[in-house]
Protein backbone atom coordinates (compact mmCIF):
# COMPACT_ATOMS: atom_id res chain seq x y z
CA UNK A 1 0.00 0.00 0.00
CA UNK A 2 1.15 3.53 -0.72
CA UNK A 3 2.31 5.62 1.89
CA UNK A 4 0.37 9.14 1.65
CA UNK A 5 0.22 11.37 4.07
CA UNK A 6 -1.48 15.01 2.95
CA UNK A 7 -5.14 14.91 1.13
CA UNK A 8 -7.53 17.38 0.48
CA UNK A 9 -11.27 16.85 1.24
CA UNK A 10 -14.46 18.36 0.68
CA UNK A 11 -17.06 17.51 2.71
CA UNK A 12 -20.59 18.85 2.71
CA UNK A 13 -23.22 17.83 5.31
CA UNK A 14 -27.22 16.81 4.79
CA UNK A 15 -29.28 20.01 4.24
CA UNK A 16 -32.76 19.34 6.13
CA UNK A 17 -36.02 18.13 4.91
CA UNK A 18 -38.61 20.48 3.97
CA UNK A 19 -41.97 21.43 6.02
CA UNK A 20 -45.59 19.54 4.95
CA UNK A 21 -48.14 21.36 4.48
CA UNK A 22 -51.09 19.62 4.32
CA UNK A 23 -55.14 19.46 6.12
CA UNK A 24 -56.57 16.19 8.17
CA UNK A 25 -59.67 15.36 5.60
CA UNK A 26 -61.58 12.11 6.20
CA UNK A 27 -64.64 11.06 5.60
CA UNK A 28 -67.02 12.09 9.01
CA UNK A 29 -64.23 13.64 10.33
CA UNK A 30 -66.14 17.33 11.07
CA UNK A 31 -62.94 19.33 12.12
CA UNK A 32 -59.89 18.22 9.96
CA UNK A 33 -56.99 20.73 10.96
CA UNK A 34 -53.72 21.26 9.97
CA UNK A 35 -51.30 17.98 9.86
CA UNK A 36 -48.02 18.68 8.05
CA UNK A 37 -45.36 17.31 10.00
CA UNK A 38 -41.43 18.72 10.21
CA UNK A 39 -38.47 17.99 7.97
CA UNK A 40 -35.84 15.62 8.46
CA UNK A 41 -32.59 17.01 10.04
CA UNK A 42 -29.77 16.22 7.29
CA UNK A 43 -26.84 14.21 8.02
CA UNK A 44 -23.35 15.08 9.97
CA UNK A 45 -19.95 14.69 8.39
CA UNK A 46 -17.55 13.19 11.18
CA UNK A 47 -13.78 12.21 11.25
CA UNK A 48 -12.42 9.14 13.37
CA UNK A 49 -9.71 7.54 13.85
CA UNK A 50 -9.25 4.09 13.42
CA UNK A 51 -6.77 1.12 14.16
CA UNK A 52 -5.71 -1.05 11.22
CA UNK A 53 -4.50 2.34 9.13
CA UNK A 54 -1.33 3.73 8.33
CA UNK A 55 -1.75 5.91 5.61
CA UNK A 56 -4.65 8.57 3.72
CA UNK A 57 -4.45 6.75 0.42
CA UNK A 58 -8.04 6.26 0.41
CA UNK A 59 -8.70 10.28 0.22
CA UNK A 60 -6.57 10.20 -2.74
CA UNK A 61 -9.33 8.07 -4.85
CA UNK A 62 -12.36 9.96 -3.51
CA UNK A 63 -12.15 13.45 -2.33
CA UNK A 64 -15.86 14.82 -2.03
CA UNK A 65 -18.18 13.06 0.47
CA UNK A 66 -21.89 14.76 1.16
CA UNK A 67 -24.09 13.34 3.95
CA UNK A 68 -27.90 12.58 2.76
CA UNK A 69 -29.86 15.29 3.00
CA UNK A 70 -33.10 14.73 5.75
CA UNK A 71 -36.60 13.48 3.87
CA UNK A 72 -39.03 16.29 3.60
CA UNK A 73 -42.27 16.20 6.08
CA UNK A 74 -45.78 14.02 5.29
CA UNK A 75 -49.11 14.61 6.12
CA UNK A 76 -50.78 13.14 8.74
CA UNK A 77 -47.95 14.60 11.28
CA UNK A 78 -45.27 12.65 9.93
CA UNK A 79 -41.60 13.45 10.33
CA UNK A 80 -39.25 13.36 7.30
CA UNK A 81 -36.38 10.85 8.54
CA UNK A 82 -32.93 11.82 9.42
CA UNK A 83 -30.48 12.14 6.76
CA UNK A 84 -27.59 9.22 6.96
CA UNK A 85 -24.43 11.03 8.42
CA UNK A 86 -20.99 10.25 6.50
CA UNK A 87 -18.00 8.97 9.21
CA UNK A 88 -14.22 9.69 7.25
CA UNK A 89 -12.26 6.90 9.13
CA UNK A 90 -8.45 8.42 9.34
CA UNK A 91 -5.33 6.59 10.86
CA UNK A 92 -4.77 7.76 14.31
CA UNK A 93 -2.50 10.87 14.44
CA UNK A 94 -4.05 12.65 11.43
CA UNK A 95 -4.82 16.36 12.11
CA UNK A 96 -7.31 18.48 10.56
CA UNK A 97 -6.70 21.95 8.84
CA UNK A 98 -8.54 24.49 7.15
CA UNK A 99 -8.08 25.41 3.49
CA UNK A 100 -5.52 27.93 4.31
CA UNK A 101 -3.48 25.04 5.86
CA UNK A 102 -2.99 27.06 9.14
CA UNK A 103 -5.59 26.90 11.36
CA UNK A 104 -6.15 23.82 13.17
CA UNK A 105 -9.50 22.22 13.72
CA UNK A 106 -9.07 18.56 15.26
CA UNK A 107 -6.08 16.81 16.32
CA UNK A 108 -6.82 12.83 16.94
CA UNK A 109 -4.48 10.76 18.43
CA UNK A 110 -6.26 7.85 20.22
CA UNK A 111 -8.42 5.25 18.86
CA UNK A 112 -12.14 5.71 18.61
CA UNK A 113 -11.35 9.62 18.89
CA UNK A 114 -14.31 11.67 16.75
CA UNK A 115 -15.02 15.20 15.93
CA UNK A 116 -18.07 16.78 14.23
CA UNK A 117 -16.89 18.36 10.82
CA UNK A 118 -20.07 19.58 9.81
CA UNK A 119 -23.57 19.69 11.03
CA UNK A 120 -26.51 18.77 9.37
CA UNK A 121 -29.06 21.61 8.57
CA UNK A 122 -32.07 21.85 10.82
CA UNK A 123 -35.55 20.21 8.77
CA UNK A 124 -38.08 22.87 8.30
CA UNK A 125 -41.17 22.98 9.82
CA UNK A 126 -44.62 22.08 9.03
CA UNK A 127 -47.78 23.74 9.22
CA UNK A 128 -49.05 22.30 12.23
CA UNK A 129 -46.22 24.04 14.04
CA UNK A 130 -48.08 27.48 13.03
CA UNK A 131 -51.23 26.87 14.43
CA UNK A 132 -52.79 29.13 16.69
CA UNK A 133 -56.37 30.13 18.45
CA UNK A 134 -56.09 33.38 15.58
CA UNK A 135 -54.57 31.13 12.61
CA UNK A 136 -56.46 27.35 12.59
CA UNK A 137 -55.60 26.84 9.08
CA UNK A 138 -52.28 27.87 8.67
CA UNK A 139 -51.01 27.48 5.18
CA UNK A 140 -47.42 28.37 5.43
CA UNK A 141 -44.11 25.60 6.03
CA UNK A 142 -40.55 26.47 6.46
CA UNK A 143 -38.14 24.83 3.95
CA UNK A 144 -35.12 22.77 5.25
CA UNK A 145 -32.22 24.98 6.30
CA UNK A 146 -28.65 23.84 3.73
CA UNK A 147 -25.61 21.95 5.20
CA UNK A 148 -22.18 23.40 5.43
CA UNK A 149 -19.84 23.01 3.00
CA UNK A 150 -16.31 23.52 3.44
CA UNK A 151 -12.56 21.95 1.66
CA UNK A 152 -9.83 20.40 4.88
CA UNK A 153 -6.76 19.25 4.44
CA UNK A 154 -6.07 16.07 6.05
CA UNK A 155 -1.96 15.86 7.51
CA UNK A 156 -1.30 12.60 8.70
CA UNK A 157 1.82 12.73 11.81
CA UNK A 158 3.30 9.45 12.58
CA UNK A 159 2.96 8.13 16.21
CA UNK A 160 5.77 7.06 17.06
CA UNK A 161 8.39 7.30 20.00
CA UNK A 162 11.32 7.38 18.55
CA UNK A 163 12.50 8.98 15.11
CA UNK A 164 15.79 8.20 13.25
CA UNK A 165 16.85 11.33 11.95
CA UNK A 166 19.93 12.39 9.81
CA UNK A 167 21.32 13.04 6.34
CA UNK A 168 20.35 11.48 3.31
CA UNK A 169 22.27 7.70 3.16
CA UNK A 170 22.98 7.77 6.73
CA UNK A 171 21.47 4.40 7.05
CA UNK A 172 18.16 5.13 9.00
CA UNK A 173 16.56 2.26 6.62
CA UNK A 174 19.40 -0.33 7.80
CA UNK A 175 18.98 0.48 10.66
CA UNK A 176 15.29 0.37 11.38
CA UNK A 177 15.57 -3.12 9.22
CA UNK A 178 18.32 -4.41 11.61
CA UNK A 179 16.35 -3.49 14.70
CA UNK A 180 12.85 -4.51 13.68
CA UNK A 181 10.69 -6.70 11.48
CA UNK A 182 10.16 -3.57 9.36
CA UNK A 183 11.71 -4.35 5.28
CA UNK A 184 12.12 -0.49 3.86
CA UNK A 185 13.70 -0.52 0.46
CA UNK A 186 17.72 -0.05 0.90
CA UNK A 187 19.96 0.60 -2.02
CA UNK A 188 23.42 2.34 -2.41
CA UNK A 189 21.78 5.73 -3.28
CA UNK A 190 20.75 8.94 -1.59
CA UNK A 191 17.13 9.21 -1.12
CA UNK A 192 16.36 6.02 -1.65
CA UNK A 193 13.32 6.45 1.33
CA UNK A 194 10.46 8.71 0.30
CA UNK A 195 8.37 7.93 2.45
CA UNK A 196 8.69 7.37 6.43
CA UNK A 197 8.35 3.94 7.71
CA UNK A 198 7.48 2.39 11.01
CA UNK A 199 8.41 -0.62 12.76
CA UNK A 200 7.97 -2.11 16.47
CA UNK A 201 11.27 -2.80 18.66
CA UNK A 202 10.98 -5.66 20.96
CA UNK A 203 13.35 -6.10 23.54
CA UNK A 204 11.39 -7.97 26.36
CA UNK A 205 8.07 -8.95 27.67
CA UNK A 206 7.88 -5.46 28.87
CA UNK A 207 10.14 -3.13 26.54
CA UNK A 208 8.90 -2.37 23.33
CA UNK A 209 8.66 0.73 21.24
CA UNK A 210 7.50 2.08 18.05
CA UNK A 211 10.29 3.21 15.90
CA UNK A 212 9.80 5.87 12.46
CA UNK A 213 12.51 5.98 9.99
CA UNK A 214 12.27 9.83 8.43
CA UNK A 215 13.22 10.04 5.01
CA UNK A 216 16.62 11.77 4.68
CA UNK A 217 16.82 15.64 5.45
CA UNK A 218 18.69 18.17 3.76
CA UNK A 219 19.66 21.65 4.30
CA UNK A 220 16.84 24.25 3.99
CA UNK A 221 13.91 21.26 4.77
CA UNK A 222 12.66 23.86 7.48
CA UNK A 223 12.03 25.98 4.55
CA UNK A 224 10.76 23.64 3.16
CA UNK A 225 13.27 22.20 0.58
CA UNK A 226 12.96 18.99 -0.60
CA UNK A 227 9.86 17.65 1.48
CA UNK A 228 11.05 19.64 4.18
CA UNK A 229 7.87 20.74 6.43
CA UNK A 230 6.41 16.95 5.73
CA UNK A 231 9.01 14.93 6.55
CA UNK A 232 9.86 17.57 9.94
CA UNK A 233 5.83 16.99 10.90
CA UNK A 234 6.42 12.99 11.41
CA UNK A 235 9.52 13.69 14.14
CA UNK A 236 6.93 16.19 16.38
CA UNK A 237 5.45 13.22 17.90
CA UNK A 238 8.20 11.61 18.83
CA UNK A 239 9.90 11.30 22.25
CA UNK A 240 13.70 10.94 21.83
CA UNK A 241 15.50 11.23 18.61
CA UNK A 242 18.23 8.60 17.21
CA UNK A 243 20.61 10.30 15.26
CA UNK A 244 22.47 8.75 12.89
CA UNK A 245 25.24 10.37 10.96
CA UNK A 246 27.55 8.33 8.10
CA UNK A 247 31.52 7.90 9.49
CA UNK A 248 32.26 7.85 6.04
CA UNK A 249 31.83 11.11 4.88
CA UNK A 250 34.34 14.26 4.89
CA UNK A 251 33.11 16.17 7.94
CA UNK A 252 30.74 14.48 10.20
CA UNK A 253 30.78 17.71 12.47
CA UNK A 254 28.92 19.44 9.18
CA UNK A 255 26.40 17.04 9.33
CA UNK A 256 25.61 17.08 12.70
CA UNK A 257 25.36 20.97 12.54
CA UNK A 258 22.90 20.63 8.93
CA UNK A 259 20.44 18.37 10.92
CA UNK A 260 20.74 20.37 14.54
CA UNK A 261 19.67 23.39 12.67
CA UNK A 262 16.64 22.26 10.42
CA UNK A 263 14.82 20.96 14.00
CA UNK A 264 15.55 24.24 15.21
CA UNK A 265 14.20 26.05 12.47
CA UNK A 266 11.62 24.45 12.11
CA UNK A 267 10.45 23.98 16.01
CA UNK A 268 12.67 25.04 18.79
CA UNK A 269 10.88 22.94 20.82
CA UNK A 270 11.91 19.76 18.78
CA UNK A 271 15.54 20.72 19.32
CA UNK A 272 15.40 20.27 22.65
CA UNK A 273 13.70 17.01 22.99
CA UNK A 274 16.18 14.00 23.83
CA UNK A 275 19.35 13.00 20.91
CA UNK A 276 21.29 10.00 20.97
CA UNK A 277 24.16 10.51 18.49
CA UNK A 278 25.06 7.89 16.66
CA UNK A 279 27.86 7.18 13.72
CA UNK A 280 27.00 4.45 11.41
CA UNK A 281 28.68 2.43 8.73
CA UNK A 282 31.86 1.87 11.24
CA UNK A 283 32.14 -1.55 9.24
CA UNK A 284 33.31 0.60 5.85
CA UNK A 285 36.34 2.35 8.13
CA UNK A 286 38.97 0.90 10.38
CA UNK A 287 39.09 1.60 13.88
CA UNK A 288 41.67 4.12 13.08
CA UNK A 289 39.89 5.90 11.15
CA UNK A 290 36.86 6.36 12.85
CA UNK A 291 38.30 7.48 15.76
CA UNK A 292 40.03 10.26 13.55
CA UNK A 293 35.95 10.82 12.54
CA UNK A 294 34.92 11.18 16.19
CA UNK A 295 37.60 13.64 16.91
CA UNK A 296 35.84 15.63 13.73
CA UNK A 297 32.66 15.39 15.63
CA UNK A 298 33.40 16.20 18.83
CA UNK A 299 33.81 19.93 17.04
CA UNK A 300 30.23 20.10 16.75
CA UNK A 301 29.02 17.38 19.53
CA UNK A 302 30.17 17.49 22.94
CA UNK A 303 28.56 14.24 23.90
CA UNK A 304 30.33 10.46 23.13
CA UNK A 305 28.68 9.39 20.16
CA UNK A 306 27.77 5.50 20.01
CA UNK A 307 29.62 3.34 16.97
CA UNK A 308 27.26 1.04 15.46
CA UNK A 309 26.66 -0.89 11.87
CA UNK A 310 23.64 -1.44 10.25
CA UNK A 311 24.85 -3.89 8.60
CA UNK A 312 26.87 -6.13 10.41
CA UNK A 313 24.40 -5.54 14.15
CA UNK A 314 27.25 -3.52 15.65
CA UNK A 315 26.44 -1.67 18.42
CA UNK A 316 22.56 -1.36 17.31
CA UNK A 317 21.33 -3.48 20.80
CA UNK A 318 23.48 -0.54 22.48
CA UNK A 319 21.77 2.28 20.85
CA UNK A 320 17.73 0.44 21.37
CA UNK A 321 18.86 0.26 24.68
CA UNK A 322 19.42 4.02 24.96
CA UNK A 323 16.52 4.63 23.55
CA UNK A 324 14.54 2.67 25.73
CA UNK A 325 16.17 4.60 28.76
CA UNK A 326 15.23 7.82 27.66
CA UNK A 327 11.85 6.63 26.81
CA UNK A 328 11.61 5.79 30.85
CA UNK A 329 11.69 1.55 31.02
CA UNK A 330 13.27 0.75 34.10
CA UNK A 331 16.63 -1.12 34.43
CA UNK A 332 14.67 -4.52 34.82
CA UNK A 333 12.61 -4.05 31.72
CA UNK A 334 15.99 -3.59 29.37
CA UNK A 335 19.65 -4.53 29.68
CA UNK A 336 22.38 -2.40 29.84
CA UNK A 337 24.27 -1.19 27.31
CA UNK A 338 27.47 -2.95 26.78
CA UNK A 339 30.53 -0.91 27.76
CA UNK A 340 32.68 0.61 25.29
CA UNK A 341 36.01 -0.93 24.61
CA UNK A 342 38.07 1.92 26.64
CA UNK A 343 36.34 1.73 29.47
CA UNK A 344 38.47 -0.02 32.29
CA UNK A 345 35.64 -2.34 33.51
CA UNK A 346 35.92 -5.99 33.78
CA UNK A 347 34.17 -8.00 31.50
CA UNK A 348 34.26 -11.37 33.36
CA UNK A 349 30.17 -12.44 33.55
CA UNK A 350 30.63 -15.99 34.51
CA UNK A 351 28.67 -17.17 37.09
CA UNK A 352 29.66 -16.30 41.10
CA UNK A 353 28.23 -17.57 44.43
CA UNK A 354 29.68 -13.88 45.52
Amino acid sequence: MKFLDQAKVYIRSGGGGAGCVSFRREKFIEYGGPDGGDGGRGGDVWIEAVEGLNTLIDFRYQQHFKAKRGGHGMGKQRTGARGEDVVLKVPVGTQVYEEDQETLIADLTEVGQRVLLAAGGNGGWGNLRFKSSTNQAPRRSNPGEEGEERWLWLRLKLIADAGLVGLPNAGKSTFLAAATAATPKIADYPFTTLHPGLGVVDLGTSTRFVLADIPGLIEGAADGAGLGHRFLGHVERCKVLLHLIDVTQDNPADAYRTIRAELEAYDPELAQRPEIVALNKIDALTPELVKEQMKQLKKAYKGKPLLLSGVTGEGVKEALYAIAHHLGFKDEDAPRAAPAEDDDQDTDTSWSPL
